[in-house]
């Protein structure tokens, strides 16, 4: 993926970068893996009250169904197109299976037109294939993990993500995410060879607000501006800490650093936890 610079001709251009889409090789999505998404409530509940905040608004773009659970075993396909996904980071293949369905694949680095795709235990170990994590290599790069076997990939889908196969111990393997935790998944789940695509969409800058409310997100507003009955942080003349001795959330919650994850039966899967040496 090639990204675009442009000329800071006005103030939204100045830190304005946009894709280049010179891997894309179709522009209009295939119409029978569309469906229109559930209408939008901007954040809001049954009740009509505020629960997720700074939504609203945006594009409504349709939903591509990407084949997540790769159950074709056996059945060759062919790429017959790189397509943008407006729902997600990663750029989607389209799938021309031997038997005549079509279907959509989160789209691995080097993936071109015409590639041959298989599923399956007796596939082979190559970017795009998808097989048991007991017939992948150690030190294999993989995506679209699955932690239920036929539940679908659950693991590393968003774009540049790939996780590692450190090592395989009876039922289970051992995976290393890219976020540093290493964790046991079960050697039947299937897994995809390969580093998703779209590596350099991190280093992309919206530029300008629009964009960002063309995402559906609103503006925020830093609690330290705001009045003392909106925000635990509010108050005071001019710049002012806090005045706590951690920072809040709106509804006086701790921020910032709180443990959040409760006590869950996957905690036994976890070798080693994120951010831990």
């Amino acid at each position: 993926m090639g990204i675009k610079i442009y000329k800071p001709t006005s103030a939204g251009r100045r830190n304005m970068s946009t894709p280049t889409f010179e891997e894309i090789t179709k522009k209009t999505p295939e119409k029978s893996l569309l469906v229109s998404m559930k209408k939008r409530h901007s954040g809001r509940n049954n009740q009509g009250r505020i629960t997720v905040r700074h939504r609203g608004g945006g594009n409504r773009p349709k939903y591509r169904l990407v084949d997540f659970r790769r159950e074709k075993a056996g059945i060759p396909a062919t790429v017959a197109a790189i397509e943008y996904d407006p729902n997600r980071s990663a750029r989607i293949a389209l799938l021309n299976y031997a038997d005549g369905e079509k279907r959509y694949i989160l789209a691995p680095t080097g993936m071109l037109v015409g590639d041959k795709i298989l599923s399956g235990p007796n596939a082979e170990v190559k970017s795009g294939n998808t097989l048991p994590i007991s017939a992948i290599p150690v030190g294999t790069l993989i995506h679209n993990i699955e932690l239920l076997k036929g539940k679908g990939g659950q693991l590393v889908r968003s774009a540049g993500a790939a996780a590692q196969l450190m090592a395989k111990e009876g039922k289970y393997a051992q995976v290393r995410l890219p976020s540093g935790e290493v964790r046991y998944v079960s050697v039947a789940c299937m897994a995809t060879i390969g580093q998703v695509g779209n590596s350099e969409w991190n280093t992309l800058k919206l530029g300008k607000a629009g964009r960002r409310r063309h995402m559906g997100w609103r503006p925020t507003v830093r609690g330290s501006v705001m009045s003392p009955r909106d925000h635990p942080h509010g108050g005071g003349e001019g710049k002012v800490g806090v005045g706590l001795p951690g920072p809040k959330t709106k509804w006086g919650k701790p921020a910032l650093g709180k443990k959040t994850r409760r006590i869950k039966f996957t905690n036994q899967f976890i070798v080693k936890r994120r951010g831990k040496k």
